[in-house]
Formats: C-alpha cells, structure tokens, sequence
C-alpha cells in the first residue's frame, strides 16, 4: 500500500501565522524587560517584523495639493546678478562658498538692499536659502522678505521655519480689507503685521483696532501691540496711551511712559518737565552761574505712574536714576526758556557727582526724540571731557549722512581707530570719499607702528562694506610698501571693493 503524499507547505502563511504571534511577544518582553519575559525569537527578527508590518497597511487618503503661490510680475534678477547671489547666500548646510577673498556675510546685506532699490523678484530657487539666511540674521529680513515677494510668503505657511515672513512688514505693502480676519483669527506673528501695516495707511483705524481688543490681550503682546505704535506717533495717541500707564504689566507701563516722552506736548512730558526743573536749577555763584542739582529722594506714587521703576536695574544709585528717568523723558525745548541754546547750558559748571549722569540723560533724550540740535551740542563737547562714544554713536543717527561722515573724520584724525568700531558703523555705507581716506590713514600709521591686523578686525570688517571703491588704487599702494601681515589685509581690501563694484554693477545690468 502507497502512503499518500504530505500536501505541499504553504511557508508564506506559516510566517504570516508566526508573524502575527511573535509581535505582540517581543513588544511584551520589550516593555517588561529580558528578565521579565524570556524573548520568543531573535532579536534580529524585530526588524524584520516590522517591515512585515508595514508593507501590510494600505495607504491613506491623499491630502489635497496646496494652491500655487501667487504670481509675481516683478522683473527677475539679470544672470549675473542670479549667480551672484547664489553665491553670497550659505549652502543649505549653513557653510558659504570656500576660498574667498571677502567676507561674504558683510557683503550680503548690501546686495539685498540695492536689489530691493530695484524692484527685483528673487528666482524661486533661491528663495529657500533666502529665507534660511534671513531666519538666523534679523538684519536680513526686510529686504529678504521683499525680494522673495509673494513665494516667499506663500512658503512661509507650510514651514514654520520661516514664520517671520509673515510678521515682517514690507514697505509699500498695504493692509486690505480681506486681510482684516487675521486680527481676529491670526497667529500672533500675523496680528502684529497686520496692524504694522494698518497703521502705515491709517493710524487712527489702527489705534482704534488695538483699543478694541486691548483688555483681552496677553501682556506679551499688549507690550508688542505697542511697538507698532511707534511709527506714525500723533498726538491722536496720546489719550490710549495715557491709559496704559496704568496697566498691570510694568513691561507695558514703561513702553507706554517711554512713547508719550516723544510727544513734547503730552501730559506726561509735562509732568517730567515740571520734575526735571525742579532738580535741575540755575545758581549764582562767586565764580559764575552754575547748576545745582537736587535729584529725588524718593520715587513717589506720581511717579510711578508715569513709568519710573522704585528700584535702579543699572548698578547706579537709586537717586541718580531716577534724576536720569526724569530728564531723558523730559522735552528739549523745556529747557530753552530757562537755560538759553543746548550748547549754553552744556557750558555751565555743575557738580562732578552729577555731571555725567546729566548728559547721559540728554543724550538719550535728544536720540528719543530725534532732536538734531542736542545731538550737535553733545557731539560738540571739549575733546578733553567728551560725551562717552556708545552715547556719541547714537547721537550720530540723528544727524544727516554726510554730517555723521564729517564728524567721525574728525574723531579719527584726534582719537585714532581705538574706539572708532562704534562711530563708523553709525556711517552708512557707502562712506564718502574723506571718511574712507581717514580710516585707510589711520590703519597705515597702525601698520608702520607695528600694530596687528587682527587687533583691529572689526573696524576692518566694516571697511570691507564701506569702503568707497575708489579706494582700491590706495590699497593697492599700500599693500606693496607694508609688512606682509598687513599687505594680505590690504589685498584683502582690495579685491573685497572689486568684488562690490562687480556686484553693484550686475544689479545695475
């Protein structure tokens, strides 16, 4: 008798069958440990099983595609411009182009601002890196923001990396009217650039909007909301922000106090006059008039009230700053009737114990309310008692263009490149023509001194930028007749102000 043959084996079944057991045992003795629950197979098998696992799932429903991003009819970049800027922007792995002569971060934020002169879109392949050098450099982002244009935007709602696109106003862009769901329904990014650019059209409405929702909003965001204001300050505002001095947030009362200090003719301006006159009086004394300061013994309740913190958050003692809160919040002009020009009162004698702490305090009043006339008379002061130069750098941004170049000539030609990092990054570059002599000057009699290159690499960063680009026969000079250490500096120069001629020239193309 014949024994039948044993049916085939059906091996895929068996392993689906020993799949479907194993799984769950080796998650269980994953959970609970080896010691726990002995392992049911190999651990070499869990891999395996789980690709087994997935093959098996069927695949879910398509998400819809996105819209496509809205057309923009700007001009594209010229080809040489195009290729100019793939090369100044860092590869996506965040390293730039390797064996340049220039620094390629300084050179990029004036590229940006001369393509925006000119009304450039950026090609879609370069708005990614564009906006990845604009997320990790504030100092990019409105003029990146403008020539990525609409894709730009468009892209900064599906990553998240790029949300600062859309809380980046852009000059010339309005708010519309179908925008104005964003205020209600917005992400907080997207509130505070709608009422940017609210305010921009019509500050009334704009205002108007934020008393609206004032009393609902975080404290974070009162504080932000506030900012906004800033531009296009009227004395429209000044009852809302009147009203802000007495919010429960010190952050808001102090910004709300600090704007109200710009408006000359706000109460609270008033109110600090008629404090800072009190302090600050007019003596006569054998040798002259002089001024006599009485600061504030106490930081009264009134005080309070109008922004001036009871505790000094500067090391300073509490008497000197709160007299300093006073006088920066204090109009200029209240001081004219009493003291005559800002260079007649700077010119009377007052005690040393509160002569700095004074001028301090006019300093930041006179860059608080964009006062020309103070910022001349500081800048003016004896070179032998100056005005510090982080004060003088900020009092340089009141002045013209050409008037901060002229100053700063002058204080290189009395102070050296010491302390000058501060005072030239307050010139706009391109600087002019004396200005650069002046810096290439006082870098050659650094170099015969035998001074180092890289103990003055700042004030050569920002030369790289603003050097004017007849400047390069100079350094070309310059680099033929100095140790090598600096000739490399000077080549480096050199070829940077090419490169920047060649670029401005491609945009311009």
């Amino acid at each position: 008798m014949t024994t039948a043959p044993n049916p085939p084996r059906d091996d895929r079944r068996d392993d689906r069958d020993d799949s479907a057991t194993a799984w769950p045992d080796l998650v269980t003795a994953a959970l609970l440990g080896t010691d726990r629950r002995p392992v049911p197979a190999p651990l070499d098998r869990a891999a395996t099983l789980a690709v087994a696992r997935r093959a098996g799932l069927r695949p879910g429903a398509a998400s819809p595609l996105p819209g496509v991003a809205p057309e923009d009819h700007r001009p594209t970049l010229p080809e040489a411009a195009r290729q100019r800027l793939a090369m100044l922007l860092p590869a996506r792995g965040g390293s730039t182009g390797a064996g340049q002569l220039a620094n390629l971060n300084e050179l990029l934020p004036q590229w940006l601002a001369t393509a925006a002169r000119h009304g450039y879109r950026c090609p879609a392949a370069l708005v990614p890196p564009l906006l990845d050098a604009a997320r990790s450099r504030s100092e990019l982002r409105t003029d990146a923001v403008a020539l990525a244009g609409p894709l730009g935007r468009w892209l900064a709602d599906r990553n998240r990396d790029w949300r600062f696109v859309l809380r980046t106003p852009v000059a010339g862009e309005q708010a519309v009217e179908s925008d104005a769901r964003l205020w209600q329904e917005g992400l907080f990014a997207e509130r505070v650039t709608y009422l940017t650019r609210l305010r921009r059209r019509d500050p009334d409405a704009a205002r108007e909007l934020l008393r609206g929702s004032w009393t609902s909003e975080r404290a974070e965001d009162r504080l932000l909301f506030l900012d906004a204001l800033q531009e296009g300050l009227a004395a429209e505002d000044e009852p809302f922000l009147e009203a802000a001095l007495s919010d429960r947030a010190k952050n808001v009362r102090a910004t709300a106090a600090e704007l109200l200090s710009t408006l000359p003719g706000s109460a609270l301006a008033g109110r600090m006059a008629q404090r800072a006159l009190a302090c600050v009086t007019l003596s006569s004394t054998q040798d002259g008039p002089r001024l006599t300061v009485h600061p504030p013994t106490a930081c009264d309740a009134a005080m309070q009230h109008d922004g001036i913190p009871v505790a000094s958050p500067t090391g300073r003692s509490e008497r000197a700053f709160w007299l300093g809160e006073i006088v920066a919040a204090t109009a200029l002009t209240a001081w004219a009737p009493a003291y005559g020009s800002p260079a007649e009162l700077l010119a009377l004698p007052v005690s040393d114990a509160w002569q700095q702490d004074l001028r301090d305090a006019w300093a930041r009043a006179a860059v608080r309310q964009g006062d020309a006339d103070w910022a001349r008379a500081l800048l003016s002061l004896p070179t032998a008692d100056p005005i510090p130069v982080g004060s003088a750098a900020k009092l340089l941004a009141v002045l013209p263009a050409p008037e901060r170049a002229r100053w700063t000539t002058e204080f290189l030609a009395g102070h050296g490149l010491a302390d000058a990092f501060q005072v030239l990054v307050a010139c706009p570059a391109p600087w002019p023509e004396e200005l650069g002599r002046a810096v290439l000057d006082a870098l050659r009699r650094i170099a015969e001194a035998g001074g180092y290159p890289w103990s003055h690499s700042g004030v050569i960063g920002v030369a790289e930028r603003a050097l004017p680009p007849q400047a390069e026969a100079e350094l070309s000079a310059l680099a033929g007749h100095t140790v090598p250490a600096w000739a490399e500096t000077f080549t480096r120069l050199g070829a940077t102000l090419r490169l920047r001629a060649a670029m401005l020239s491609e945009l311009a193309g």
